[in-house]
């Protein structure tokens, strides 16, 4: 029997853990010295032990039938290291891993390389890591019509530029890409000005949703880091999960601040079949900020007219894949069955050993179409798959 047992599941945000030569063997040769090394960037260590220990691992699961069925009865430990777990960063194995979960489909993220592309790489190099990034990640999922690729597009190096990342990466097989949800130079403009039209108008045209992650925030910190200066030793989560309770509490922060901009300043107007996904952003803030939204629009009705409700063209826009272990049962009575859609995280830590059994452990009172929207129909929603 699979994880997924009797449930149709489309899981919206799994990762790859990355050999450190992911982005120099996906690179063109014209690319391949401006990609900077994966130890160039510091948010995330990469022990070399780890990266031994996965291959060693690899190469005695493929030779012994043994090991690998070892493996197998151990898919949702997550408490080996990232490289260790059953489809880390081999593609055929990562297709046997989808098998044994039983999942219909994944979209698949980087981790380290990801790092790599925002953290190591500036200006030309990062153009040019990020079309390596979307190779790479196209270049993974290629044999395997479950598994989506998702790639990044940096939007702080400007429209033009970001469009022509944007189409190279759809061309090479990308299915989507993260988004940075924040600009960090003030002086530059918004995501939201009518200049990046064409990035919204390429996700809308090809009926394919734009994706916010948390590790892809634009450098902004809803926590000043004087809260560090507290004599004590932060406390992390692992994964991309930010590390200290204050950090933490505000995961959420940088998504509601850009969902809020793209409703306010008219985005999903101009574009009405854009869609976005938000993952690793948590889901317990939706209530409280779609209440946010309308109470905003009413403040301002005597200077502006709106068509809707915003929070009416928030649901319709907007999908979230909630946090293992959130009251997704009490979130879904506040927000309506339709925003929020399943993740499994695999195989970063933060996606527990068991998220099917933390989500429904919460869900009690969901009934079967409720459970049934949560688990895929609002994916194929979101996907035009519907």
């Amino acid at each position: 029997m699979t994880y997924a047992a009797h449930r149709r599941i489309i899981d919206v945000d799994s990762h790859l853990f990355e050999l450190e030569d992911f982005l120099h063997n996906a690179a063109l040769p014209e690319h391949l010295d401006l990609v900077p090394s994966m130890h160039a960037q510091k948010g995330l260590a990469v022990p070399q032990a780890g990266l031994d220990r996965g291959r060693e691992l690899l190469a005695r699961r493929q030779s012994d039938p043994a090991a690998m069925a070892k493996f197998e009865a151990a898919l949702m430990d997550n408490t080996k290291s990232g490289w260790s777990r059953l489809g880390a960063f081999d593609p055929k194995e990562r297709s046997h891993t989808l098998d044994l979960l039983g999942f219909e489909l994944q979209w698949v993220l980087p981790t380290y390389s990801f790092h790599q592309t925002l953290h190591a790489a500036h200006g030309d190099a990062l153009a040019a890591t990020s079309m390596t990034l979307n190779r790479a990640m196209a270049s993974f999922c290629a044999h395997d019509a479950r598994l989506k690729a998702v790639g990044y597009i940096p939007l702080n190096l400007g429209p033009e530029r970001a469009k022509a990342i944007m189409d190279q990466g759809f061309d090479d097989g990308c299915y989507t890409f993260l988004l940075p949800t924040n600009e960090p130079n003030p002086d530059n403009k918004s995501y939201t000005h009518p200049d990046f039209d064409p990035i919204w108008a390429g996700f809308a045209e090809r009926g394919i949703p734009a994706s916010i992650h948390v590790a892809a925030n634009g450098d902004y910190n809803p926590v000043s880091p004087s809260f560090k200066n507290n004599g004590k030793n932060e406390l992390a989560l692992g994964g991309d999960a930010p590390a200290g309770e204050l950090s933490l509490l505000n995961i959420g922060a940088s998504a509601q601040l850009f969902l809020s901009a793209m409703i306010f300043d008219d985005v999903f107007t101009r574009h009405p079949n854009l869609r976005v996904m938000s993952m690793e952003h948590a889901a317990y803030w939706l209530p409280s900020w779609l209440h946010q939204l309308d109470f905003t629009a009413k403040l301002l009705k005597r200077s502006r007219k709106f068509a809707e409700a915003p929070s009416i063209t928030a649901k319709r826009h907007i999908k979230v894949s909630p946090f293992a272990g959130e009251p997704v049962g009490w979130i879904i009575e506040n927000v309506g069955p339709d925003m929020l859609v399943f993740a499994s995280d695999y195989p970063h830590p933060e996606g527990t050993n068991d998220p099917i059994g933390k989500f429904e452990r919460t869900m009690t009172d969901c009934d079967t179409e409720t459970m049934d929207k949560f688990y895929f129909g609002n994916m194929l929603d979101l996907m035009g798959l519907s």
